[in-house]
């Protein structure tokens, strides 16, 4: 049975380890792991029936790649990709192509949450766009200290297997 709430999700340093990329002469990744614990998460809450969107800023290819490596490119509905869209997180346009490839409505906004590791781009731009943010705060390599208001996360989590506690909660309060 489907959730009500809906999963937008950012890709590096929130289920892929950047630090782990191996990049060909074009730039593209072609060998990337997982953060510890997040493809068992990714599984689990799509076979609970979570829908689950990429909003990812960087190459099709390389997002290809890297699900394809690690089996769970079956775990997205749909994939926004910065480099298809021709801009990137935190503008508006990233949400506004994952609510219409899912057809979202402005109501269904109070039924997302974005989950992602950098406060400029998926938190400030989660914010903006009027949808639930989550920072996962596991990686060293950005800043995660706001500058502003719009940069301040709804709720903070700091491995992957803190989100299905977090999402049935929040799934719970949408469903009662």
């Amino acid at each position: 049975m489907e959730k009500k709430l809906i999963i937008f999700t950012d890709s590096g340093d929130t289920i892929i380890d950047e630090g782990t990329e191996i990049r060909d002469g074009n730039g593209i990744v072609i060998h990337a792991e997982l953060i510890p614990g997040a493809g068992e998460v990714l599984q689990a809450l799509y076979n609970e029936g979570y829908r689950i969107a990429m909003v990812a800023d960087g190459e099709e290819q390389s997002f290809t790649n890297v699900y394809l490596e690690n089996k769970l490119g079956h775990c997205f509905m749909t994939r926004t990709i910065s480099e298809l869209v021709g801009i990137q997180k935190p503008a508006r346009e990233m949400f506004e192509d994952a609510m219409e490839k899912n057809g979202l409505k402005e109501e269904d906004k109070q039924r997302i949450v974005m989950i992602g590791n950098n406060v400029r781009k998926d938190i400030a731009g989660a914010n903006r766009f009027g949808i639930t943010s989550i920072l996962i705060d596991w990686s060293p390599r950005y800043n995660m200290v706001p500058a502003n208001q719009d940069e301040v996360a709804d709720y903070i989590i700091h491995t992957p297997d803190e989100l299905p506690g977090l999402l049935k909660k929040l799934n719970d309060s949408l469903e009662s």
